[in-house]
């Protein structure tokens, strides 16, 4: 053998060393800011390893998974921006990925990568709304620019869902805030009402949101761009609620020094929302009728009828049937105006709405008076959870409020509660130690699931809400929940 064989195995190493050390040595693509979630998901482990290294290097944040179905399960437990996946797995392949991370991640972008790269492949990848489809061996650079650009395409899809999240909480049936069962009851049956003509009824107690409604009704309806006006029919004596709603020409009455144009004139084209509608007067019931059989109004003190088209909601806190048999709401009337009913659940009815009503008025009166607000302590959470809330979400609003506006270090605690919740905690059936003694000698995985159940009973379910109260993350509090059985 020549002198000089043995060498090139060493000889060798040090060629790749100075190739790997050019490599480094030539200037890194700029840095993600804030850092890209990319998960990776290939059953060759070496290469998942490989990939997530180089994307490291450009500020990406790594999660690699080396089965479809391991995969599968990162897509349930945290979001990502970007996901890089095999085309050619045992179990879940990559277009399984890629359907799951439509139907869990909509706003993730996903980049297949194939050593088997068929056109058939390709174009199938692509129709199910892959971003790219890259062969094997990658190119690293290529990887790096593609994620990039799937890295754009994701956040501006999420910028556009947060504007639109912002629009609809100001405008849409978002605004009209709740995840229980009850409320996705009532936005759907506003979505299906809004768009139509039809008057329409809104029951509940007070301050259970019914002018809310009446507005998220008219913002998504034909009729957005035209007036939307409210009256409150219980704050007016009979004869200033007939000129405010009909209005009134010039010597009608003592003080009518010049004509006036009534709400209904003033709504036309649009809605008008009459608040307390059990409280009008029997005459104004009468006149009220007629303009909904008509579509005209007569000025108080004219003769002369007015066209109006204004689509007509009202609301109220009594039982209108009572009304009715006692004589002071006319049945007819009654009819007109409950073409369609929406009743709203007391606060009480949908507990499990609280936590996140309360942190949508902490980021509205942060907001509005310029506070920074890191949160609410658990104790606080759990005072606001175990209160009655007679007066509904109103209350509520006004309480967070009242919090946020008190507030000197940026978290909202039990000292920052008003009056009517700032007194001592809810007593308890039975002494601290005998609760104590009666928790000694159970397993600590019996306690701990204990623990879990009870605070994803406080906040009926919400698990940002339970791991915020339990000290821990989402993914940790999601891997309890399906440990115990919960």
């Amino acid at each position: 053998m020549p002198l000089g064989w043995q060498f090139w195995p060493l000889l060798r190493l040090f060629v790749i060393m100075a190739f790997m050390n050019a490599a480094e040595s030539k200037p890194t693509p700029p840095l993600f800011d804030p850092p890209v979630e990319v998960l990776i998901v290939d059953n060759d482990h070496a290469h998942a390893e490989t990939v997530a290294e180089g994307l490291q290097r450009i500020g990406c944040h790594c999660q690699v998974a080396t089965s479809g179905k391991q995969g599968a399960r990162c897509l349930e437990e945290r979001s990502f921006d970007v996901i890089v996946t095999d085309l050619v797995m045992n179990d879940v392949d990559g277009l399984g990925i890629l359907a799951r991370a439509k139907k869990e991640q909509p706003d993730a972008e996903v980049i297949l990568m194939t050593g088997h790269g068929t056109v058939p492949s390709a174009v199938e990848a692509m129709r199910n709304g892959a971003f790219n489809y890259l062969l094997k061996p990658l190119d690293i650079g290529q990887l790096r620019a593609s994620v990039a650009k799937a890295a754009e395409s994701a956040r501006l899809k999420q910028v556009n869902v947060e504007l639109k999240r912002r629009l609809d909480e100001r405008f849409g049936f978002e605004g009209v805030v709740g995840d229980s069962p009850q409320m996705h009851d009532v936005i759907e049956r506003l979505k299906r009402i809004a768009p139509t003509n039809a008057s329409v009824l809104i029951q509940g107690e007070t301050g259970t949101g019914k002018e809310l409604v009446a507005q998220a009704i008219h913002h998504n309806s034909p009729r957005k761009n035209k007036p939307f006006v409210a009256l409150n029919c219980a704050a007016l004596s009979e004869n200033i609620l007939e000129s405010e709603l009909f209005g009134h020409v010039k010597g009608a009455f003592t003080d009518a020094s010049t004509d006036r144009v009534g709400k209904f004139e003033y709504a036309h084209g649009g809605t008008m929302f009459l608040d307390e509608v059990g409280d009008m007067p029997m005459p104004t019931q009468i006149k009220l009728l007629r303009v909904l059989e008509n579509g005209e109004i007569t000025r108080v003190g004219s003769n002369t009828p007015i066209r109006v088209n204004v689509r007509l909601l009202s609301a109220t806190n009594r039982n209108l049937e009572d009304g009715i048999a006692a004589g002071t709401f006319r049945s007819d009337l009654y009819h007109r105006l409950k073409v369609v009913t929406i009743r709203l659940p007391t606060l009480r009815e949908r507990s499990q709405d609280i936590p996140i009503l309360i942190d949508y008025f902490i980021k509205q009166f942060a907001q509005q008076h310029g506070k920074q607000i890191k949160g609410m302590s658990p104790a606080a959470r759990r005072r606001l959870m175990a209160f009655d809330w007679p007066g509904n979400v109103r209350q509520l609003r006004n309480v967070v409020e009242s919090m946020v506006v008190v507030d000197y270090d940026g978290l909202l605690d039990v000292d920052d509660l008003p009056e009517e919740l700032a007194g001592p905690a809810p007593p308890q059936t039975e002494s601290p130690d005998a609760s104590l003694a009666a928790l000694v000698g159970k397993p600590l995985a019996e306690l701990e699931k204990m623990f879990v159940a009870e605070t994803l009973r406080i906040t009926g379910g919400n698990r940002e809400e339970a791991a915020k109260m339990l000290g821990i993350g989402e993914r940790t509090l999601y891997r309890k929940i399906k440990e115990f059985g919960l």
